[in-house]
């Protein structure tokens, strides 16, 4: 597992330390930021949500974010995600919380300020996790989102995400799968006429 692009390319990751931790391949990674670089990567604040390895908040500050907060509850993964923040030399952009992600949303909805939202925020939880849904509504209906954001999700082609969440606070703009993986693009920016796309 290595940095595909940026400041840090080609710099490896240390892995998960158990089978508990499943990052996203890197083949459906390089599918995934060849969408994102379009939206524009420089500057922007970034939450990596169930981040496992850090790897996909990683490539997002190697690629120009300014700063990004990891969230992962599993200690021993946070100290792969430091040790990979420190060897690829990004951690003076970083934070990471050592907490479940129902309890840094709701700590974080009490704190944003204005202009300290997520540009971008990710998640690659368990492919089987219940709490997707629930999840994605808390984040919906929270002021972490900045206005035009985008919300990335890791999931199994099999599960079904909505189209929406929040009641239409965010809403599916791309759908994208490699066998059994997929990821969903979500955002709150107004709809344009071409509406989402969803690609197999």
């Amino acid at each position: 597992m290595r940095v595909i692009a940026g400041t840090a390319k080609g710099r490896a990751l240390k892995g998960p330390p158990s089978r508990g931790t499943r990052p996203m391949t890197d083949r459906l990674k390089i599918s995934l930021f060849d969408i994102l670089s379009a939206f524009g990567l420089q500057d922007i604040r970034v939450l990596d949500l169930y981040a496992g390895t850090g790897s996909l908040g990683i490539e997002m500050l190697s690629r120009g974010a300014a700063w990004a907060d990891f969230v992962e509850q599993n200690a021993a993964v946070c100290r792969i995600i430091t040790e990979n923040l420190e060897s690829t030399r990004l951690s003076d952009a970083a934070h990471v919380y050592t907490m479940p992600v129902a309890r840094f949303i709701t700590m974080k909805s009490g704190q944003v300020n204005a202009g300290a939202e997520y540009d971008i925020i990710l998640l690659d939880p368990p492919y089987a996790d219940p709490a997707i849904p629930v999840t994605l509504e808390s984040i919906a209906i929270s002021p972490l989102l900045a206005e035009e954001g985008l919300v990335v999700i890791g999931h199994a082609n099999r599960v079904k995400l909505a189209e929406e969440y929040g009641e239409g606070r965010i809403y599916r703009l791309r759908h994208r799968a490699m066998g059994d993986s997929a990821f969903s693009i979500y955002t709150n920016a107004a709809p344009d006429d071409d509406g989402a796309e969803s690609e197999a």
